[in-house]
């Protein structure tokens, strides 16, 4: 059975179309194009504005033509990662998909059901002849995932509409209303090598099978950053077994928490057992500590070449302190919404090697204030290792609105479709709402969508008969939208 001929057929065709696109972020070319193309194709007013994001409209079908125009939003781009042992070209395949009981999942891969299930409900509507429907307009953003400079590039005065549905969240039964802001942390410095001793026995040492997952969404289930575990192993080590770090190489883009990294070091031929015994005993205690939250984490080392240069013993020493000084996960929860994480931290990236470092993190709050102090003392830590630190792609919080006219009728028709109530609430993740509403005040605002899960890793999956409902949900919200104001 092929993902085609699920239900509904329109929405998972276009998911079909969509995901043989490569379409990373910052380098969308291509689904840009195709969403052109396809805007074109139905002859529907189509523009590509100055920064990539591609707006096409669609007048209001027969009888709805004194509705309020709504704006349905997704972004183009995708997450675009794999395990190791998984042969891909993002560059040039389409995503392999499998349908797996009531999901479909990728082989090895990012799904792009983020946002894919969100820009492919966007085109059936688009394409429709018989779905009831207010003026559309559909806003297709890019680089979403990496910086969201499609949101802050997007100028005032192409829209028209005055209430907003961004199909990007990840569970079915909740209405987000609101979404931390965020801001990149990058953390840069050159540092002398020295040669590899001679007569040393090297390992290369990995960790990896951690769960991973989305560092905004999934950042409160004390899921392990493999960038820390693999720091506090070879610091550990530097102070049992006076090691010499040649390269540390971990984790990936900012937005994901960290599943695997590996290191290669080396300690005097007489220490060998006392290592490998040291990483066995730690291995056991990572095991225990994380049997819940990462149930196949593994540790893994064996013996490798020597290499020809290593960590000057100065930074060494200063580079695993900075790295432990950085905090991971949560840093706050909110004081006023129950269950909301306010501030947190991602160690997304540490690559270490040939006389260059660079650590990339992914500061949130809902809080702007208590970001930048966050990042700040963050900076601190890096600074004291000798790191040059720049703190980019800065972007707001949306700010709650609970009693707004969108939210008030999408939680009704949700009690009235699903027999219970909807979560109405605000997530830490980062939304574009915010961020569209600098340009657009006043266009009242609401996030959904299907059940997704591991969003921004491997196992990212999306749910059928949720999508299901979430198309049920949506073509019905339309169908509701309030008469235009006199």
């Amino acid at each position: 059975m092929s993902v085609t001929s699920l239900e509904p057929t329109v929405l998972w065709k276009h998911f079909a179309d969509l995901n043989a696109v490569p379409r990373p972020s910052k380098h969308e070319e291509r689904v840009i194009q195709f969403m052109v193309d396809y805007g074109n194709r139905l002859g529907l007013p189509t523009m590509k504005d100055a920064v990539g994001n591609v707006i096409i409209k669609k007048p209001a079908s027969q009888g709805m033509e004194n509705r309020q125009t709504v704006i349905l939003q997704s972004h183009l781009d995708m997450v675009h990662q794999k395990n190791n042992d998984t042969v891909f070209d993002f560059s040039s395949e389409g995503i392999k998909m499998k349908i797996n009981g009531d999901w479909v999942e990728a082989e090895g891969t990012t799904l792009g059901a983020d946002n894919g299930i969100g820009v492919s409900a966007i085109m059936a509507i688009l394409e429709s002849t018989d779905i009831p429907h207010p003026a559309i307009e559909a806003l297709f953003t890019i680089d979403e995932e990496t910086g969201m400079t499609g949101a802050m590039g997007l100028k005032g005065g192409l829209l028209d509409g005055h209430i907003l549905l961004n199909l990007d969240t990840e569970d079915d039964d909740e209405l987000t209303i609101g979404c931390a802001g965020g801001i990149d942390i990058t953390a840069t410095a050159t540092y002398e090598e020295a040669t590899a001793p001679a007569g040393w026995t090297w390992f290369t040492m990995s960790v990896k099978g951690l769960t991973g997952g989305h560092s905004g969404m999934d950042i409160h289930r004390g899921r392990g950053n493999a960038n820390k575990l693999m720091n506090r192993l070879l610091a550990g080590l530097e102070k049992e077994h006076c090691i010499r770090i040649a390269s540390i190489d971990g984790g990936g883009l900012r937005n994901a928490i960290p599943r695997e990294s590996v290191a290669v070091f080396g300690a005097e031929a007489h220490r060998s057992d006392g290592v490998l015994s040291f990483i066995t005993e730690q291995s056991a205690i990572l095991k225990q500590e994380y049997a819940t939250t990462d149930p196949s984490i593994d540790v893994i080392i064996t013996e490798t070449s020597a290499p020809s240069n290593v960590l000057s013993a100065t930074f060494q020493s200063l580079v695993l302190k900075a790295i432990y000084a950085c905090p991971v996960g949560i840093y706050r929860m909110s004081p006023d919404i129950e269950d909301l994480v306010q501030t947190s931290n991602n160690l997304a990236r540490v690559e270490i090697k040939d006389g260059h470092a660079s650590l990339l993190c992914l500061c949130r709050s809902s809080v702007d204030s208590e970001k930048y102090d966050m990042a700040q003392a963050i900076t601190s830590a890096l600074e004291l290792a000798g790191c040059e630190v720049k703190l980019e792609g800065g972007y707001p919080g949306w700010a709650p609105a609970p009693h707004s006219a969108i939210v008030t009728l999408m939680s009704d028709l949700y009690s009235e479709l699903f027999d219970g109530k909807a979560h109405v609430n605000a997530c830490h993740a980062g939304l574009e709402c915010g961020i569209l509403g600098t340009n657009y005040p006043g266009v009242d605002m609401i996030s959904f969508g299907p059940n997704i899960r591991g969003a921004h890793s491997p196992d990212e999956k999306v749910q059928i008969s949720s999508v299901q409902k979430f198309w049920k949900y949506l073509l019905a919200t339309l169908e509701r939208i309030p008469e235009k104001a006199s």
